[in-house]
């Protein structure tokens, strides 16, 4: 399941289907451009549940998966505990491995 999710995190960024950071993260979820929202684990408490909040605010997905620092390397980025998935299609195939679907 790991490498999976992880492939396609990878997938996603390259498409440029994601969003990385609370900010941007938020800013487009009240846009209604994000599909799904993943929280590393090892994220402070403040920022998972301010990441509730606004994902019930605005009915959006929420996983907390992985660690930050596995979490950024799929992406290619650096330090990022909140990635926004812009794609419904991705956000479907990742919430589908999450809960044991595509294994």
């Amino acid at each position: 399941m790991v490498n999976r999710i992880y492939g396609l995190l990878g997938i996603s960024s390259k498409a440029g289907k994601i969003l990385s950071g609370t900010d941007s993260v938020l800013e487009e979820m009240t846009n209604k451009k994000v599909k799904l929202v993943i929280v590393a684990q090892d994220a402070s408490e403040k920022t998972i549940k301010n990441i509730k909040y606004y994902t019930n605010k605005e009915n959006v997905e929420l996983i907390v998966y992985g660690t930050i620092s596995d979490n950024s390397k799929a992406i290619g980025k650096q330090n990022k505990a909140v990635i926004g998935i812009k794609d419904k299609n991705l956000a479907d195939a990742i919430l589908k491995v999450f809960h044991g679907g595509d294994k």
